[in-house]
């Protein structure tokens, strides 16, 4: 079984895949309304909604399939990530790259499989909306495009997911640097839940923000005055 290539972008794929914080996470009916739809409307038994991670493909959304997660070894999926074209494999007995997969041999005997690439804005392919059958079939032009928009949808829920945990981590910080934060009054530092340190380091912690320093026009004629000569004093 000739294993899938890996894609040319994989390092910024991954991180990717890790920023959208989806890997792993509970079962939401949003993502198994569309995988509910993909099997009625393709008339399959098993429909999947595949993130391809760096060893494995995870399941956020399946139907009619128990297992979460297989090896990315023996991932249709994996194939399927490196085109932004569809995968459709009419019969997988007579496709060199799937007819020794044990996942054709044994097990689920998949015959036939479909999947669009999850496709981010980046371009980067995070995973598939796929099709799978026990039996050999096509796939015509009107079932192709249904699959290919549903697709998006994916795309557009994994969005909206990454921008809601983006927000709420925003506003915890927030929530943070709301509260009554202990100060020292001579050096200035702040005391977190485990340090003092200072405040530059606290606030780019919780915010990400970063200092450049400079001097003030008081400071500059009351520590170095021999450098402010010509500036009014604001004093």
């Amino acid at each position: 079984m000739p294993a899938a290539r890996i894609p040319h972008d994989e390092p910024e794929r991954l991180a990717a895949l890790a920023a959208f914080e989806v890997l792993d996470t509970g079962a939401d009916e949003r993502f198994d309304a569309i995988t509910q739809l993909l099997a009625s409307i393709l008339d399959v038994p098993i429909a999947l909604v595949s993130i391809v991670d760096a060893k494995r493909q995870w399941f956020k959304s399946r139907v009619g399939l128990d297992a979460s997660e297989t090896d990315r070894d023996v991932a249709f999926c994996a194939h399927a990530i490196l085109s932004d074209e569809l995968l459709v494999v009419e019969d997988a007995t007579t496709d060199p790259r799937f007819r020794d997969n044990p996942l054709v041999q044994d097990g689920l005997r998949i015959r036939f499989y479909a999947g669009a690439p999850l496709c981010v804005d980046a371009g980067l392919r995070l995973g598939t909306l796929c099709a799978i059958d026990q039996r050999p079939r096509q796939l015509g032009p009107h079932e192709r495009e249904q699959l290919r928009l549903l697709a998006r949808q994916v795309v557009a829920l994994l969005e909206l997911h990454r921008v809601s945990h983006q927000l709420a981590a925003a506003l915890a910080r927030v929530r943070t640097l709301s509260e009554l934060i202990p100060i020292c009054a001579h050096c200035r530092k702040v005391r977190d839940a485990h340090e003092w340190r200072t405040l530059e380091s606290y606030v780019a912690a919780q915010t990400g923000s970063r200092f450049s320093h400079g001097i003030c026009p008081a400071c500059l004629h009351l520590h170095f005055p021999e450098h402010a000569e010509g500036l009014v004093d604001p004093r």
